[in-house]
């Protein structure tokens, strides 16, 4: 197979020694391997800068997707509502995954490009005494957008309700004060910011809320709650792991630190980011998203404005030369995305652009 680098949010782009740990087969009743296990659930409450006693880390089989469903179905229950604030695609599937459990449900919908207010969000929660749980997503992939989870999480906090964040994109490459902002669950996954593989997603609970999950969940295998009692007595899970992908993620978490940890790994993605909306705006690529809200971990770019442009042939063009980028998300713009994480570094930046350059001269 072709070896290219993928300039997108996750998969991502591993290191060659992230890769090798999967060449060692484990069992899943192995103390050794549940003891990888534990030790990955300390490094992840770390990383959250949430302190033991008062957090636990839960990790579930499948993507990001069946992390964000576990603690959906799990945390609000049949007797609960959440309020769901969306501005783009992965807010927008949370709505979805309410709506296929037949969990009560309220969706506030914000512009692609515009963070949602949380004076609007505390608005609705006072006008609907039913709400018990409010979620949204950090950042959105679908634009790059970084959304203002601090402001939603004062209001949400002061009105005593429970705070669901998607941080799916954004964990391990944003510093999150999770404890200090009261968020009582938060989700993300293997492949994202800590540069491991696809496999299964982790989810950062604050204990005094798990405890209320019992008996709630609407799924088996998504139990939340039975999850976490299982893997805390010695670190096994209650079905088959992803053991490769186990081991891989424990290596992931060790070159995350070797790099100088989270503040190093978004001064790495910034830089990646900042390079390359200034290469890109030069060869006339416009950015979807204002620099304010822009996060560094993928950009999305306007089509530029030229009647040759044809995505599916510059994404052909990139890929044989060794890059991988993304397709838009978007349903009222033609757009591109380009992902900044992963190991990806200013001289791949540099190559991307001018990789598009020679497409561009090409089409004139």
């Amino acid at each position: 197979m072709v070896n290219y680098k993928l300039l997108t949010p996750g998969p991502l782009t591993t290191t060659d020694t992230v890769k090798k740990e999967m060449l060692t087969d484990h069992c899943t009743w192995d103390n050794d391997y549940k003891s990888i296990t534990q030790k990955i659930r300390k490094s992840l409450l770390k990383l959250a800068n949430v302190s033991e006693e008062e957090y636990a880390v839960v990790l579930m089989q499948g993507s990001g997707t069946f992390g964000v469903e576990s603690v959906l179905t799990s945390a609000v229950g049949k007797t609960g509502k959440v309020l769901i604030a969306a501005n783009g695609a992965y807010g927008e599937r949370m709505g979805s995954i309410a709506a296929h459990a037949g969990l009560k449900h309220t969706i506030i919908n914000f512009d692609y490009n515009e963070v949602p207010d949380a004076e609007i969000i505390a608005k609705a929660i006072e006008e609907d005494p039913q709400i018990t749980h409010v979620s949204m997503v950090h950042c959105e992939t679908t634009s790059g957008i970084l959304n203002d989870i601090e402001s939603v999480a004062k209001k949400v906090k002061a009105l005593e309700k429970v705070f669901i964040v998607d941080a799916m994109s954004s964990f391990g490459g944003i510093n999150i004060e999770v404890e200090k902002l009261g968020i009582d669950y938060i989700i993300s996954s293997a492949n994202k910011c800590i540069q491991g593989v696809p496999g299964f997603s982790f989810i950062i609970c604050k204990k005094e809320e798990l405890e209320k999950c019992k008996g709630q969940a609407v799924s088996l295998s998504l139990d939340l709650y039975d999850q976490w009692r299982e893997m805390d007595k010695d670190g096994k899970w209650r079905f088959t792991s992803p053991t490769h992908v186990v081991l891989a993620f424990a290596k992931a978490l060790e070159e995350l630190e070797e790099e100088g940890g989270i503040a190093a790994r978004y001064k790495r993605y910034s830089e990646n980011n900042h390079l390359l909306i200034e290469k890109m705006n030069k060869l006339g690529f416009r950015s979807y998203i204002d620099r304010k809200h822009q996060s560094p971990i993928i950009t999305t770019f306007f089509y530029p404005e030229t009647g040759n442009f044809s995505f599916n042939e510059m994404y052909e063009f990139i890929k044989e030369r060794g890059y991988a980028i993304y397709p838009g998300k978007l349903t009222d713009a033609d757009v591109f995305r380009v992902g900044n994480i992963g190991e990806i570094y200013k001289e791949d930046i540099e190559k991307l652009c001018d990789i598009f350059a020679e497409y561009l001269n090409e089409k004139k």
